[in-house]
């Protein structure tokens, strides 16, 4: 069972996804308007968003921006527009999963049962913050969380404290593309002038400290960064 919100301003798919995803227990709330979401969002945040990309005020890109800001929790995005820019265009500002429509309900049941198993418990890929894994692993790469060390091939990266803050939000969370300002307030807690000129610094002796692994840290240009597992 999940806590689960549906962003969607048609108010009879928003009830219709609201009655499959509570018949398979979930807990789920609804909002129609993107300001509305984010308020509840910061008042209790789910573990899966659905989010329509059409929204009246606030768009659902917008919305999707924002959340990544200070949030990981996974996004599906619902939209009419499938060209493959717009796929794009989504998938790099932070959602997770795209589905146009019209849509089938037991595809969209799938794919949600699908991220929310992405932030469980995974010891052989990796996992989001916030769960319980105390090492992460990807090939070569070991991160252990409790030890506050890294290596790899089995010798220690040499890693300093934001450097390891950032190695870990990567490898535990692979292929989310995090911008600069969610980077900064996640590693340095927002308390830092000059962010965005930090966030490369770091990102670049990052690279360089890992060698030819340090090429899965891939830019997303207009955004920020991605771990490619």
């Amino acid at each position: 069972m999940a806590s689960i919100l549906i962003i969607e301003d048609e108010s009879a798919l928003n009830d219709l996804i609201r009655t499959e995803l509570q018949a398979e227990g979930h807990v789920v709330r609804q909002a129609r308007d993107g300001r509305t979401a984010l308020q509840m969002v910061e008042e209790q945040a789910p573990q899966l968003v659905i989010l329509d990309w059409m929204l009246p005020g606030l768009d659902g890109l917008s919305v999707c921006r924002q959340l990544r800001e200070k949030h990981l929790m996974p996004i599906i995005m619902l939209t009419a527009r499938s060209e493959e820019v717009d796929r794009v265009l989504g998938l790099e500002v932070g959602a997770d999963d795209y589905l146009v429509k019209p849509f089938g309900m037991r595809e969209l049941l799938a794919r949600a049962r699908a991220a929310l198993r992405r932030v469980e418990l995974d010891t052989k890929g990796g996992e989001r913050v916030g769960a319980a894994q105390q090492v992460i692993t990807h090939g070569s790469l070991r991160v252990d969380v409790d030890a506050h060390h890294a290596s790899l091939d089995g010798v220690d990266l040499g890693l300093t404290p934001k450097e390891f803050d950032l190695l870990l939000l990567f490898a535990a969370n692979p292929g989310r593309a995090f911008n600069r300002e969610f980077l900064i307030e996640r590693v340095w807690g927002g308390e830092y002038e000059g962010f965005e000129r930090a966030v490369d610094n770091h990102i670049r002796r990052l690279r360089a400290k890992l060698g030819d692994f340090g090429e899965k840290i891939t830019t997303v240009w207009g955004v920020g960064y991605r771990f490619v597992a």
